[in-house]
């Protein structure tokens, strides 16, 4: 039990040092991630179409 307790104690003051984001950064890194999630999945979409075409008719589908 006096394990959890000095864990906890530790994580505590450690999380204390930490250099958390602004608001606004946070924002600003959300959107980053979500602009960059979108246009790997369309890239990846389109890959993904254009292979299913040229397989298709490889395959007299």
């Amino acid at each position: 039990m006096n394990f959890a307790i000095q864990f906890l104690r530790e994580s505590y003051f450690e999380l204390k040092k930490a250099s958390w984001l602004t608001p606004p950064q946070a924002w600003g890194s959300t959107l980053a991630v979500l602009l960059l999630v979108l246009l790997i999945s369309l890239y990846v979409s389109g890959i993904d179409f254009i292979l299913s075409v040229i397989l298709g008719s490889v395959l007299g589908r």
